[in-house]
């Protein structure tokens, strides 16, 4: 309950209130009186020089840009003035601000252009805003409303900064201060209030990207939303249409990525009550708009806060040390394992061979034969195990002759062959096992990497996009509207591939699907290629071709089969220890085997 004094205190201020509202009225009054009786003597002594009623109504309207009225120019400069534009510039980055709201409406990425071979604009026009809500008015004044009279300085260490300052009257003021560093993509900036008192703000963060790579389809797949929470847990989502995403915890930056280039806002004391707002579906100019909404403590009347503004470079984010490099998908969903892969083995790889290396194409190369040194192991023991199992075939085929019938019996029989020969059956599968996460983290690596962007190799002009030698006219479902011929080598060797294998490989006769898997997978796969990155598509390709090379010589020079029989011929004489597992199956075969001999 409020006391005495309080109710005293708070009904004089209702009174006050009252009163000043009956004065301004008044005062308004007097002076359209003044006004009409000054235009009508005017008509009366030039009565050609007389003004449309329309005319009239627009003079007597309040002008709140050109402040040519009385009764805006009685008001604080912050509420009337004109719109200019002045910019922030470092070795990286021009950031362009509006007097009106001293908020960015463009950002030029230095040292990077367009597929077009334009300046590189992440965002530009008046759709972008950075705007708080003022405690005045009920919540009413927006700083996007208000003219701020800017200053710019250089301090000692080369940062260039820029202040807004605002007048609002009556003591109250706002300041909102942009620092960028000499030779950095991230801003620093603060939202200061002087007079006015609130625990925060709330906070309206917009962004339109433009467009700037070769496929506006495959940016707009690409654009994501990130966050952090303050508890260091973080996740994204696609853009996909319109989708509005509501956070419950405290965020501590909310990020954009548009497919190579991204920002995120990064506040002190963190952000709560965040709201994200998306849609994709816009122009063929702009990619997607990201519009978020939150509450920005105030810690003595002001916030402070960082803002990235650059290319989606792995290393360049991860120096910021608050897992922005997490906005590279180097692997995510049920493959997140594979980002650590790209992060301790391909990039470090990438980086070294870059370091000395300008042209790309020759990297993917290098990179390829290494990696498959490394993994030559692996290849080895699968090629040993698949003649294991061309030297068994014949006794296989007799095995499976004998127990047509029962095939209980013949997989019995058949794990029996295999315990004398000291045959791994699965020992073809391990090492291949093994080696698919590196492909699955080259399927994440080129698409996300940056420094392929616009670098050319062969016929393809850029690494980053598929490497088109022919456009059909007309779009196929599930394919596109242009040919890969990357994807078309990669297909061709795949399959050159499974035909080098077919004599190769034992093959089941009661499993078709297998026999026919390794011919149909690579032009079901075709269609997706056909649409991702050459560096990739080169990638599979070379990776293939450096798979068959490895297949001839090793069964050409290094495997003997002639050696292999006779090993297994003399395994066959060894007593046999069978282990717990191939016991355990051997007991679960018969088991099996007496239920239906029952039925």
């Amino acid at each position: 309950m409020m006391d005495r004094n309080s109710v005293i205190g708070f009904g004089l201020l209702v009174l006050l209130v009252i009163g000043y509202v009956f004065y301004n009225n008044h005062q308004q009054d007097e002076y359209l009186k003044f006004k009409k009786e000054q235009q009508a003597a005017e008509a009366k002594a030039k009565p050609k020089a007389a003004i449309d009623s329309a005319k009239k109504a627009a003079i007597m309207a309040v002008d709140t840009t050109a402040g040519d009225s009385a009764v805006a120019d009685s008001r604080p400069p912050a509420y009337h003035g004109t719109a200019q534009t002045v910019k922030l510039q470092n070795k990286k980055l021009v950031m362009e601000f509006s007097t009106k709201g001293a908020q960015p409406v463009s950002a030029n990425i230095l040292g990077y252009k367009t597929y077009g071979e334009k300046p590189l604009y992440l965002f530009n026009g008046k759709e972008n805003e950075l705007s708080a809500i003022l405690p005045i008015n009920n919540g009413a004044l927006s700083t996007k409303d208000l003219y701020f009279t800017p200053t710019n300085r250089t301090e000692a260490d080369g940062s260039q900064v820029l202040d807004f300052s605002a007048d609002l009257g009556g003591g109250k003021s706002v300041t909102i201060s942009y620092k960028l560093p000499a030779d950095d993509y991230m801003m620093k900036g603060s939202i200061k209030l002087g007079g006015m008192t609130a625990n925060s703000l709330p906070v309206t963060w917009q962004l339109q990207s433009k467009h700037t790579e070769h496929d506006i389809t495959a940016e707009r797949n690409n654009s994501q939303i990130y966050y952090r929470f303050t508890n260091k847990d973080d996740d994204y989502f696609t853009i996909r249409d319109d989708q509005t995403e509501t956070l419950n915890e405290t965020v501590e930056w909310v990020g954009y990525r548009a497919q190579y280039f991204s920002t995120a806002f990064i506040a002190t004391e963190g952000l709560t009550r965040a709201a994200i707002k998306v849609t994709n579906k816009l122009d063929s100019n702009h990619v997607s708009r990201q519009t978020t909404t939150f509450d920005m403590p105030l810690k003595s009347n002001a916030a402070a806060f960082s803002w990235y503004v650059g290319p989606n470079h792995y290393k360049t984010l991860r120096q910021y040390d608050i897992d922005l490099d997490n906005m590279v998908p180097l692997g995510y969903g049920v493959m997140a394992f594979v980002k650590y892969i790209n992060k301790w083995l391909i990039i470090p790889i990438f980086n070294t061979l870059s370091s000395f290396i300008g042209n790309f194409g020759l990297i993917i190369i290098l990179m390829t034969i290494f990696i498959r040194l490394i993994l030559s192991f692996f290849t080895y023991k699968s090629y040993l195990s698949a003649a294991k199992m061309r030297v068994l075939k014949p006794e296989i085929d007799e095995l499976r002759a004998k127990y047509k019938d029962d095939q209980q019996k013949f997989g019995m029989e058949q794990m029996k062959l295999f315990k004398t020969a000291g045959v791994n059956p699965l020992g073809g599968c391990l090492p291949t096992l093994f080696q698919m996460p590196i492909l699955f983290a080259m399927y994440y690596f080129f698409p996300s990497s940056i420094e392929l962007r616009q670098e050319s190799f062969l016929w393809a002009n850029d690494l980053s996009t598929y490497d088109s030698i022919a456009s059909l006219g007309f779009s196929i479902p599930g394919y596109g509207s242009h040919v890969s011929l990357f994807t078309l080598l990669m297909t061709a060797s795949s399959l050159f591939l499974a035909l080098y294998n077919r004599n190769m490989t034992s093959q089941d006769p009661n499993n078709p699907l297998m026999k026919w898997m390794p011919y149909v997978f690579p032009f079901i796969l075709i269609g997706v290629f056909n649409q991702m990155a050459a560096a990739l598509t080169f990638y599979y390709f070379f990776s293939n071709m450096i798979s068959i090379l490895q297949q001839f010589i090793i069964q050409k020079y290094i495997i003997d089969e002639k050696k292999i029989h006779a090993q297994i011929q003399e395994n066959k004489n060894k007593p046999v220890t069978p282990s717990k597992w191939a016991q355990k199956v051997e007991e679960m075969q018969k088991a099996q085997a007496q239920r239906g001999k029952k039925k």
